[in-house]
Parts: structure tokens; C-alpha cells; sequence
């Protein structure tokens, strides 16, 4: 009997992870998703189960509590199921100096963006060695390809995961699992509220892309396997560009950009 393979998504109840899991669900995947709003989650789940007619889990958990990833792999062990896929989407960013920044923020965004999907990855990681296939999706940004003032912790985290995915990518290879590094740019979601950001539009519609595209450009990207994959031609020139002005020149341009973000 066949099964429908399993997607274990975290960060699913809005904005790229909840595009992510309508676009697996239509491809007939089963769906584990992790969020923290147990109302909004079971919404999603209800919802996507009835849409697609796929079999929809949830649960409702904070990634910025180190024991998490854990409990998460026990839960679905102990439900005996093996994870097929893992989407690493779960993050969040903070604007403003460091220096003025909550240390809570800061280890709490560390936590998340780089401690819980690393450790996410290396649970559920051998298991799919072991069956010899499987994807992980890991939810980098552009933001990885250059510092970040007023988003330093954000941008820093981000250039791990990228930095992560890449090797894993490289290592697996002949495994039967692929690592892919998804780098979108500015996307409309709930994103930039949490961050702490007055003029979300200070980029304006000539780079800011919809959720929906995205996520497409992320799962066509993880179906075939690509170490990384850029959202958008513009965002993916602007990542070329960066190697070849001046190192300290970016740097000075993020700053002005989030400054005025902040205004």
C-alpha cells in the first residue's frame, strides 16, 4: 500500500511556510506543521485537510525553547512517522542596533534561526540517510550574502544557514538526500511587523515579491535538488553584485536602508 511521503514544516501558519504547505498538499504529501499559535495552526491543518484531502498534523510549538526540536522528533517517532521532508522555515529578525537590542532577542533569534534548525537537521537527518532518500529545505535570505547593520544578529544567522546548507549539500552527495539553501528577498508577509519595521515599502513594489511566488521558486528549487536557490531575478542579480563592489560598501547602503525602515 502506498503512503503519502511525509513534510515536516515548521513556521506554517502564515506568510512562506503556510505557501509551502498548500503547495505540498497539492502534491500529495502528508503534513507535519509546527508554529506557535495553536489557534491559527489548527485552522491551517483543518483547512489544508479538507482542500487537498491529505492527512494533516500539528503542533503547536515555541522554537525558541531549546529543548523544542526534541520533542518534536520524539512526538513523531512515537506516532511512527519518518519524515520525508524537512522545510526549516521557522525565524524571525529584529531592526535596530545592537547594542540597544533585548539580549533575550538576540539569544532567542539565535535560538531559532540557527540553533533549532540545526538541530532539527541533525535528528532527523540520519533517518533519511538510513532510507536513503529525503530533502531538507533550509530557509536562508539574500540577507545572507552581505552584513546587515540594524539587522546584525538577523543577517549574521542568516549567512549560517547558508553557509550550513552548503556544506551539508556537498557532503550528502551520493546519499540519496539534498540540502537546499532557500534565499528569498523582501517578500510580503508578517515578517517585517515583528521586526520592527514603521516603512515596511521602503524597497517599494520593484523588489518586494508575493508569498505564493516565492514559495514556488523554493519547492521547484528543493524538488530538483539545487544547494541554493534565489526568489526572484532581480534579488538574484543583487546577490552577484555584492562580490564585486568594495567589501565596506554594502555594509554602508543596509544601513542607510534600515534606518529609513525605522522612520
Amino acid at each position: 500500500m502506498r503512503t503519502n511521503p511525509i513534510v515536516l514544516i515548521t513556521g506554517a501558519s502564515s506568510g512562506i511556510g503556510l505557501e509551502l504547505a498548500k503547495l505540498f498538499a497539492r502534491e500529495n504529501h502528508d503534513l507535519a506543521l509546527v508554529a506557535r499559535s495553536y489557534d491559527k495552526l489548527k485552522y491551517v491543518a483543518e483547512d489544508l485537510q479538507q482542500t487537498y484531502g491529505v492527512q494533516v498534523k500539528y503542533y503547536a510549538k515555541d522554537l525558541s525553547i531549546s529543548s523544542t526540536p526534541k520533542e518534536i522528533f520524539e512526538v513523531l517517532q512515537n506516532e511512527g512517522k519518518n519524515i520525508d521532508v524537512l522545510v526549516n522555515n521557522a525565524g524571525f529578525g529584529w531592526r535596530g542596533a545592537f547594542v540597544q537590542m533585548e539580549l533575550a532577542n538576540a539569544l532567542g533569534m539565535i535560538q531559532v534561526n540557527i540553533t533549532a534548525l540545526t538541530h532539527l537537521t541533525r535528528l532527523f537527518l540520519p533517518g533519511m540517510i538510513e532510507r536513503g532518500h529525503g530533502k531538507i529545505l533550509n530557509v536562508a535570505s539574500t540577507a545572507a550574502f552581505q552584513p546587515g547593520p540594524m539587522m546584525a544578529t538577523y543577517y549574521a544567522s542568516k549567512a549560517y544557514v547558508l553557509s550550513f546548507s552548503e556544506a551539508l549539500s556537498e557532503e550528502l552527495k551520493g546519499t540519496g538526500v539534498t540540502v537546499t539553501a532557500f534565499c528569498p528577498g523582501p517578500t510580503t508577509t508578517g515578517f517585517g511587523r515583528r521586526a520592527g519595521f514603521v516603512n515596511e515599502k521602503i524597497f517599494g513594489d520593484m523588489l518586494s515579491m508575493d508569498s505564493y511566488t516565492v514559495a514556488l521558486d523554493g519547492y521547484k528549487g528543493l524538488m530538483k535538488g539545487k544547494p541554493i536557490v534565489i526568489s526572484g531575478w532581480k534579488n538574484w542579480l543583487g546577490t552577484k553584485l555584492v562580490r564585486f563592489i568594495p567589501r565596506p560598501l554594502p555594509a554602508k547602503l543596509i544601513k542607510k536602508v534600515q534606518q529609513k525602515r525605522g522612520n
